[in-house]
């Protein structure tokens, strides 16, 4: 799908439910227009990860996620062989006699049908696609260094099998809820958008999008309810997904308004740590005023 501005971007995000600002639509249309990895970064919840997935679905493009976590490495990531197919192939030319060619079996094992190619192969084998790296901050410098060069150059080489080139560069969104800096060469060869939670309006919007027999009356009551205890000093703010599980919470009980005594049978829907929950109540008449 060719997008002609940031305009028909945040058109066609909106369509697939993904409601786009005018900093997000931009840094995504650049992001194709210009073919740079897009660095998304913002506190847990802010929508980076579900960027990616409208993203794909807006576009038409498959997606592929490589989600990152302590101590991952580049086989996880990028491949490994699947070593008990290779020895029953062994076993099956054993078993054909004949005499066996060392050399044309040593080579007939490291072929694709016994390539497992995990997120990162699979990204540069599909083309076009949409490669979500998820949280790179939880991953570890090594492998950081390791996505830098597979960036730079859309293509890697196995010692085995040789050189996989991607036909057309994958669309790339990388995600950080800044658990740690990530280096500075990682980030300059991407383009960066800091994503915000959105104001108020737009959180409405997002909860009547996505459930949409909510009422006018409670969404408005849950969104404005959530800007607060993102201003309180909290363990863990909520986010969007927070709030969708609150007003998903309440409809299910049946309730049309948000009150103390709602709030406070539903409060574990939006906050998710016993100290936040305790500081809230104490303040919850006030908070749902």
């Amino acid at each position: 799908m060719t997008v002609e501005s940031p305009e028909k971007l945040a058109e066609a995000l909106e369509s697939v439910g993904y409601l786009a600002d005018d900093g997000i639509a931009t840094a995504g249309f650049l992001a194709l227009r210009l073919g740079r990895p897009l660095f998304c970064e913002g506190e847990p919840g802010t929508g980076k990860t579900s960027l990616a997935l409208g993203l794909a679905e807006a576009l038409g493009m498959p997606l592929i996620r490589l989600q990152c976590h302590e101590g991952i490495d580049a086989a996880q990531a990028l491949y490994e062989w699947d070593f008990p197919r290779q020895l029953l192939h062994l076993r099956t030319l054993e078993a054909a006699g004949g005499g066996l060619d060392v050399e044309a079996a040593e080579q007939s094992l490291y072929t694709e049908r016994f390539l497992l190619s995990r997120p990162l192969l699979k990204a540069l084998q599909t083309a076009p696609c949409v490669l979500l790296v998820d949280e790179i901050d939880r991953a570890d410098d090594e492998f950081e260094a390791f996505l830098l060069q597979l960036l730079d150059e859309n293509a890697v080489t196995i010692p085995e099998f040789g050189e996989v080139r991607a036909e057309h560069p994958p669309l790339v969104v990388l995600t950080s809820n800044r658990t740690r800096e990530v280096h500075d060469a990682l980030k300059r060869r991407c383009l960066y958008h800091w994503l915000e939670h959105p104001d108020l309006g737009r959180e409405i919007e997002i909860l009547r999008r996505k459930i949409p027999e909510l009422g006018e009356r409670l969404a408005e009551q849950v969104a404005k309810a959530v800007h607060r205890l993102r201003e309180m000093e909290l363990l863990k703010p909520p986010g969007v997904a927070e709030s969708l599980d609150w007003a998903q919470a309440l409809l299910a009980l049946g309730m049309s308004e948000l009150d103390a005594a709602a709030g406070a049978r539903t409060l574990g829907s939006v906050l998710k740590y016993s100290e936040d929950l305790d500081r809230v109540r104490a303040k919850l008449d006030k908070l749902l005023a």
